[in-house]
């Protein structure tokens, strides 16, 4: 049994600091800036609160966190009630916000200088996923720490694989976030093609599912996409706009071309505008209803 703090309980945070508890058997102690969240928390799986991010990470062997950009990670980590005053050397913290690779080398530094193991550990899978324990982990670090994370890690993974050193992790889930929004784009075009032809989409679907137009959003939203059911799921369009963002701004650093991409990232500026900024990121289909 080991001691550990989860900072950051938003709709992947709280399954997945449950999961440490329930499944791990680890002394779990929980920091979020809305108190009452971790106080919801703790009644529904038993353990601790702390007031503070260095109250929580205080003695801690590993410090996880999972909080919304750059500057929330900030807020959290550093600062004299920052998760960095209260840890302990040779502690690990562990970083599954989806930020960027910058902030990611940035807390390596400041880690080391502490004595603490840094690994970046952005996630894949969605709220299910978190919920379910079978997330996605793609992992920046050197491998000594990663090795000593990695039992931990596990408790909600489906896949948790070393890709590199620092920042590494945070670049696999950009590869991760472009992917995905460019299968998204086309089956949308796809499934309202279909649509305004007239065709059983069930059929349709079950028939180029067994194809090569296979994938996961095919399988497991083409249904709500057709219907036009975008809210109470999934991942929130302005999330992956936030993610394409940071995406976007790497890709200038290092010369990729990404028009794509880009004009993704508008069309979820156009659902935000629309007042869907909270609705699952299959609600690009949206811009195309007649």
């Amino acid at each position: 049994m080991a001691k550990l703090a989860f900072l950051g309980l938003g709709v992947m945070g709280y399954p997945m600091a449950g999961h440490l508890l329930k499944k791990g058997g680890h002394e779990v102690t929980v920091y979020n800036r809305t108190a009452s969240k971790s106080a919801q928390w703790a009644k529904e799986y038993g353990g601790k609160t702390a007031p503070t991010p260095r109250e929580a990470a205080k003695d801690c062997d590993l410090v996880l966190m999972c909080v919304g950009n750059d500057d929330d990670v900030r807020a959290v980590v550093f600062g004299g009630e920052g998760a960095l005053a209260g840890m302990k050397k040779g502690a690990i913290l562990v970083d599954h916000t989806t930020a960027s690779a910058v902030i990611a080398r940035e807390l390596e530094a400041k880690c080391k200088e502490k004595g603490i193991g840094f690994v970046d550990a952005p996630v894949s899978g969605g709220q299910a996923g978190a919920v379910n324990g079978q997330l996605g982990i793609m992992c920046g670090g050197d491998g000594a720490t990663f090795a000593r994370a990695k039992p931990v890690l596990d408790l909600y993974a489906k896949m948790c694989a070393l890709i590199g050193p620092a920042g590494s992790g945070q670049l696999t889930k950009m590869v991760n976030q472009i992917a995905i929004v460019g299968i998204l784009q086309g089956l949308s075009e796809a499934l309202n093609f279909g649509k305004n032809a007239g065709l059983d989409m069930e059929r349709v679907v079950g028939v180029i599912s067994k194809g090569a137009a296979q994938s996961w959003q095919l399988e497991n939203r083409w249904k709500t996409m057709v219907e036009g059911k975008f809210e109470g799921f999934g991942f929130a369009s302005d999330w992956m706009r936030k993610d394409l963002n940071i995406a976007l701004a790497e890709a200038k650093k290092n010369g990729s071309f990404m028009p794509g991409t880009a004009l993704i990232e508008q069309y979820y500026g156009r659902i935000n505008a629309r007042g869907g900024g909270r609705w699952d990121n299959t609600a690009l289909i949206s811009l195309l209803a007649k």
